[in-house]
């Protein structure tokens, strides 16, 4: 990329989702971790106290990367009272630079750049850590993230011909599977499991994604069959956590990053409270298998979990291949 211009390219959250196909954000991302620098830091946590009397407090999240084309900053306030202004809870912004200039080259949306790249990363270790005869897909949770993870998980496993997908609302999950497109809903079996059902739908499935910000556990261990593999998107704080310690403590545990994991993972954390689990036990991260370090999947009894708590390196991934992509690239 070159930074001799100061013009800066603003490109919204449509733009995103059209540039950023699964497939090519899977490879890229593949791509980026074989070969991942050691120098980029952990996300940064700051709290926020209320803007004016009354409001309640909000968190700041800063995560910067970088590589020898492109500096990437992502900011990220999560903020309470939005929902009363019309605003998401979550909302953020995504700065590209020139790598030796630090000229800005894009404004990204950062919630569509973050719902992309966070897809992509369970797909990215369902490539590695999935039965390649994975015929069910059991998505948990009916957030914004739902619809993505069930597109990834069918463009890495492209053998996935059941979709289930549960929410605490059976309405909300029949949303999900609304957001399909006809022909997506034609291609795959897809259905709401009913709210009372969970545990019969994690004994039936072979890839489970969850994406929840559940502080009591929703997938229990001892249900879990043989093979499975656990991809927990949601309980990003210790205080959260949506797999039960006997889950982790029957799993092959992988995570994005180490450094991030240890300190955010609830699921984790919380079965390292409970004596159930260690953190020198995860078996590898991305890095280790997109590189080969770590040859994944060894046999189809394994039980395989990848905890997500997100990368930088994922941001910049996606937001230059959102601005290639938006200006005419391959």
């Amino acid at each position: 990329m070159s930074g001799r211009s100061t013009t800066i390219r603003v490109i919204d959250a449509d733009a995103v989702h059209a540039a950023l196909s699964y497939d090519a954000l899977i490879d890229a991302l593949g791509a980026a971790f074989a070969a991942m620098p050691d120098d980029i830091p952990p996300r940064a946590h700051h709290h926020l106290p209320p803007a004016r009397p009354g409001a309640s407090d909000g968190t700041l999240l800063v995560m910067p990367a970088w590589n020898p084309r492109a500096i990437g900053l992502k900011v990220v306030g999560v903020m309470p009272d939005n929902p009363g202004v019309g605003l998401p809870t979550v909302i953020g912004s995504y700065l590209l630079l020139d790598r030796e200039t630090a000229a800005p080259l894009a404004l990204l949306d950062g919630a569509a750049i973050t719902q992309r790249r966070t897809a992509c990363a369970s797909a990215l270790a369902a490539r590695h850590l999935a039965r390649a005869d994975a015929r069910t897909l059991l998505v948990i949770g009916a957030g914004a993230l739902a619809v993505h993870l069930i597109r990834a998980h069918v463009t890495s496993r492209p053998g996935l011909a059941r979709i289930r997908v549960w929410a605490r609302r059976a309405d909300a999950a029949q949303a999900v599977i609304d957001a399909l497109s006809p022909a997506e809903r034609a291609a795959l079996d897809v259905a709401v499991v009913s709210p009372d059902a969970l545990d019969a739908a994690v004994a039936d499935a072979c890839i489970i994604s969850a994406a929840t910000r559940a502080t009591v556990p929703l997938i229990r261990g001892h249900l879990v069959a043989p093979g499975t593999h656990l991809d927990l998107v949601g309980a990003y704080t210790p205080a959260m956590c949506e797999a039960d310690a006997e889950a982790v403590a029957r799993a092959d545990v992988f995570v994005d990053g180490r450094e991030g994991a240890a300190a955010e993972a609830g699921d984790l954390i919380q079965a390292v409270a409970a004596g159930r689990f260690a953190m020198d036990r995860i078996a590898g991260d991305l890095a280790d298998l997109s590189s080969g370090r770590h040859p994944g999947r060894r046999d189809d009894g394994q039980v395989t979990l990848f905890k997500s708590v997100g990368h930088s390196l994922e941001d910049l991934v996606a937001a230059e291949l959102a601005l290639r992509r938006d200006a005419g690239g391959a």
